[in-house]
């Protein structure tokens, strides 16, 4: 637990690693000096994103990144884009404000409708202590951090669905159900989560590219509008042409993942590719159905393999991997180093 002052600029006064249990805390936090000045909001939120946590601050890379950001009066800054750019990044963030601007900092405000848009928690300093525990009981509840919206809007996510003879018209349309239930649990649009699909047989297909739609319903309506193809299998080239037609389009800010679906032995050779889209930093999840191969499944998962790489016997039995695979993105996301 560390401490951030905020007013002109952000100074770090506790860092993460500064003390080792809550007294010690207590007490630095008792000898801090107000530093007046603006309410530049937006400038400690990019200062939090860029600098705190981090593993030279002695961030923990298994541990979720928590700040509560109390505002007194009004931001005279923008923060909409810095919280932003810092959930992006794996940090959970809770704004407390209390009271509203006064006359003096209306004048300074740059985003007057900031409660609209980055949702608070509003007290009066008065009630200010019945905010604690909630707000406790929320930041204590591990299982929704690692898996809050923080996770769920920073990513760039490909299908790259098998269409071959092999899977039929019927258990095509259980594989599609399967793509929008995991596309579901995502924030959608421009600037959060964005899905693209590719369907292969010996060929490949590009049904809709990253960013083609922005909102959920309109992602949803068009993978159920995919038509199935029939065909072969060349699992590695649709994995070659995913990379090509989709992640070469990806924002350098988003996490890449790729989520690939088989019922089958690929023609063709999807070790060369699996190991050129791993890395390009591509997370790769395999989804085996009745006879896809093992060992293909594991050349193409990211490692380890028991995390990113899932068969069933049967299509039906799909839609029981979508909260392990939900949890497994949000986990690794949480997990992942800060520099």
């Amino acid at each position: 637990m560390g401490l951030i002052q905020y007013g002109d600029d952000p100074v770090t006064e506790i860092s993460l690693k500064s003390y080792s249990n809550s007294r010690e805390v207590k007490s630095a936090i008792e000898k801090i000096a107000q530093k007046g000045g603006l309410s530049n909001v937006g400038k400690a939120l990019s200062y939090i994103n860029k600098h705190y946590f981090s593993d030279v601050n002695g961030n923990r890379g298994g541990a979720p990144n928590v700040a509560v950001v109390l505002v007194d009066g009004w931001p005279t800054d923008k923060v909409e884009e810095a919280s932003r750019l810092a959930r992006e990044s794996g940090i959970n963030i809770f704004f407390v404000t209390i009271e509203g601007a006064d006359d003096n900092e209306k004048q300074n405000l740059v985003e007057t409708n900031f409660v609209d848009k980055v949702g608070v928690l509003s007290q009066s300093w008065f009630a200010l202590r019945k905010a604690v525990q909630p707000l406790v009981k929320r930041v204590c509840d591990t299982d929704r951090l690692v898996c809050s919206k923080t996770c769920l809007n920073a990513n760039d996510i490909a299908f790259v669905i098998d269409g071959s003879s092999s899977v039929g018209t019927g258990n095509f349309r259980t594989v599609l159900q399967f793509v929008a239930n995991i596309t579901r649990e995502f924030e959608i649009s421009d600037t959060d989560t964005r899905v693209g699909a590719v369907q292969y047989t010996y060929e490949q297909r590009l049904e809709f590219g990253f960013g083609q739609y922005n909102n959920k319903a309109e992602l949803l309506n068009a993978i159920k509008r995919i038509n199935y193809w029939s065909g072969g299998t060349s699992t590695g080239a649709a994995i070659t042409y995913a990379a090509e037609q989709l992640f070469s389009k990806s924002k350098p800010n988003k996490r890449k993942i790729m989520i690939v679906i088989t019922d089958g032995r690929s023609y063709d050779d999807v070790r060369a590719p699996a190991l050129a889209v791993h890395r390009q930093g591509v997370i790769a999840y395999s989804i085996g159905i009745a006879w896809a191969a093992q060992d293909e499944l594991e050349y193409i998962a990211t490692d380890p393999d028991k995390e990113h790489s899932f068969f069933v016997d049967e299509f039906d039995n799909l839609y029981k991997f979508v909260p392990k695979i939900i949890h497994n993105i949000c986990q690794e996301f949480n997990s992942q180093p800060r520099n």
